[in-house]
């Protein structure tokens, strides 16, 4: 900041305004900077949802509050998308699986739950693995796999 006027003359009203508010900014800078939100790897849940899909859907509840507890953000699309798509139709189906992958491309992990793996499921894993996201195994009781 220069204490002179575009003509070359001391202008020391406009340069201590200036000052005082580069100061401002500044300070509202830190502020911001120490106000920082925790930040929490988002992990894609993946678990069966067809077949016996109530129970699915709880187990999916169950691992994203899991997920939650390890201070993650989960993205569990077949509790969400199964609200407004059904699964049934074909092309819905397809719909929500590309929506899966946008989805997937977000997370740092892959959940995988329990020992039935899903074509949805295959597909999903499959997916991560082309995409090198870590893929990280838990049996339905939430215990990590060797």
């Amino acid at each position: 900041m220069n204490k002179y006027n575009r003509e070359g003359y001391s202008d020391p009203t406009t340069f201590a305004a200036l000052s005082r508010i580069e100061q401002q900014e500044k300070k509202k800078r830190k502020r911001k900077k120490a106000r920082k939100e925790p930040s929490y790897p988002i992990v894609y849940i993946c678990s069966p949802y067809s077949g016996d899909t109530e129970r699915n859907v709880e187990n999916a509840r169950k691992y994203s509050r899991f997920a939650v507890e390890n201070q993650c953000l989960p993205i569990a699309p077949h509790i969400y998308f199964t609200q407004f798509m059904n699964d049934e139709l074909p092309e819905e189906r397809n719909m929500a699986l590309s929506m899966n992958q946008i989805l997937l491309r977000k997370c740092t992990e892959l959940w995988a739950f329990g020992d039935i793996i899903s074509k949805g499921m295959k597909a999903e894993i499959s997916y991560a693995k082309r995409k090198h996201i870590k893929i990280r195994w838990f049996t339905e009781e939430m215990e990590e796999k060797a």
